[in-house]
């Protein structure tokens, strides 16, 4: 049965940002498919605002570049990739500065109340400026919202400062700080798991459940973002929102209903029961570590300092592997080891649920060695989940064991294309749907967790520990978790 599509009210969506990677990369196809599927007329408008000396036209080229590279070829029909980039209009204006709106500010004359969407795909330090100047400029409606890309801030305190900043402009119901993780279909299937299967959330506790992996690994390095990732890291730009939100929904108690902030009060709960690291637990805690030279593929690589440039040096993790406890009663003594990194030898995004021995075997010895339970949920690529169990051997043999899995792919079980995450994201915004976004509270609570990791790794000496590219990471995020005498869930495939 195929999925129905709910149209949005018409719109108008201004991205700033509009020649960055992001923009191009993600935001436009992104739109062209909802388009494409008919979740939006041609009444609406794409606004792109930008520096560049650019015409409408010459930038509905560089879009229709984009759009052929980044769109599957079996998913572009001629005529309606022309209708969409009919509605792309440009705009020439500096967000952070108060002159050269006129361009923009044409834009909306005689537009209506209709809905605006102001997308920051900018600098986080210019989201206070922009937000000034459009509020100055007399484009902010009661109908407006404003969507925040991550990282907000580099710690508590600029994440606060940026808080306020946009806060003085756009109240808290009309800020959308946007996860792109939260957003994926898998992602969301963890709600419908736990919460539409009574199977599953009766056994989603510490009397069942050994332990939790959640693993982000990417097969790039730091590509062009080389100068933003060395002022970044792999703990700002991945734990402190994308696992960490992974995190908080295979953590949290059941919401009273998936109303915004009834599932982000869920949430915040799960962020407020981090037991916070000591200084010194956080090297017993936390694994750091740097790629060098490596193969990835079959394809020889250079280490993180030469993707830099010749000459630069950095203590800048590209790898993160920690260990996080829960203080509720449900996780109580349940670790949640959480990793990412750059460089590793597969691209993948994957939450493993493991499950405990069984109390006591009724099987002889020769029958198997028995294996625990595992639940693996594939946010990507080939999203789906596997339920891991012992079965008989089939055959008149005997009573011998082996594991076996359900497998579940979704893409085959729906036969439909995946929607890539921002699909519904944007949508969301249009509708003014926050349940997939975070509150400032969230926010705050996840910087306050991170913070004394950050202060600890300032206050030693010691450098990132070196991985070779194409390697799981450093051998002590082996040690991390094997000291517990358990191990990372690996696959190569």
């Amino acid at each position: 049965m195929p999925t129905a599509i709910i149209p949005v009210a018409d719109f108008d969506m201004v991205v700033f940002g509009a020649t960055g990677d992001l923009t191009l990369r993600k935001l436009l196809p992104a739109l062209y498919h909802r388009f494409a599927d008919r979740q939006f007329s041609t009444e609406c408008r794409v606004i792109a605002a930008a520096r560049s000396d650019l015409t409408d036209e010459s930038y509905r080229k560089r879009a229709e570049g984009a759009l052929r590279e980044h769109v599957a070829a079996a998913d572009l029909a001629e005529q309606i990739l022309q209708t969409f980039l009919s509605l792309v209009v440009y705009a020439r204006v500096d967000g952070s500065k108060e002159d050269g709106w006129e361009q923009l500010d044409g834009l909306f004359d005689g537009a209506g109340d209709r809905v605006r969407v102001f997308y920051l795909a900018t600098s986080p330090d210019l989201y206070g400026a922009v937000c000034r100047n459009l509020q100055q400029q007399g484009l902010v409606t009661e109908n407006s919202r404003v969507v925040l890309e991550k990282p907000i801030g580099h710690d508590l305190a600029s994440a606060r400062q940026i808080i306020e900043d946009v806060g003085r402009v756009f109240s808290e119901n009309q800020t959308y700080r946007i996860d792109h993780f939260l957003g994926k279909e898998t992602v969301q299937n963890l709600l419908a798991l736990r919460f539409a299967n009574v199977i599953f959330e009766r056994l989603w506790n510490a009397d069942v459940i050994d332990h939790v992996q959640i693993t982000v690994g990417e097969t790039v390095g730091v590509e062009s973002r080389g100068d933003y990732y060395d002022h970044s890291g792999a703990l700002r730009d991945m734990v402190q929102n994308h696992l960490l939100q992974l995190m908080c929904l295979l953590a949290m108690e059941p919401p009273i209903s998936l109303a915004a902030d009834a599932l982000r009060d869920e949430k915040l709960k799960v962020l407020r029961a981090l037991r916070p690291m000591a200084l010194h637990e956080v090297g017993h805690l936390t694994v750091r570590g740097q790629y060098v030279a490596g193969a990835v593929g079959g394809k020889t690589v250079d280490g993180y300092l030469r993707d830099l440039g010749e000459g630069r040096s950095s203590e800048t993790e590209t790898f993160v592997a920690l260990k996080a406890e829960v203080r509720t009663w449900r996780w109580a003594n349940v670790p949640f080891y959480l990793r990412t990194g750059k460089r590793l030898p597969q691209k993948v995004s994957e939450v493993v649920i493991q499950f405990r021995d069984i109390p006591i075997s009724v099987f002889p010895r020769e029958a198997a060695e028995i294996q625990p339970n595992r639940l693996v949920i594939r946010l990507q690529p080939e999203e789906g989940m596997r339920l891991g169990m012992m079965t008989k051997d089939p055959g008149p043999g005997g009573l011998r064991l082996r594991p076996a899995e359900l497998d579940i792919s979704f893409e085959k079980a729906f036969s439909l294309r995946y929607p890539d995450a921002y699909e519904r994201l944007l949508m969301d915004t249009v509708r003014g749907n926050a349940t997939l976004f975070m509150r400032r509270d969230e926010v705050e609570a996840a910087w306050m967790w991170i913070e004394p990791i950050l202060h600890a790794w300032r206050e030693t000496a010691e450098r990132p520990r070196p991985y070779a590219a194409g390697s799981w990471g450093p051998t002590a995020s082996i040690a991390l978790i094997e000291r517990d005498g358990r191990t990372w869930h690996e696959e190569l495939g």
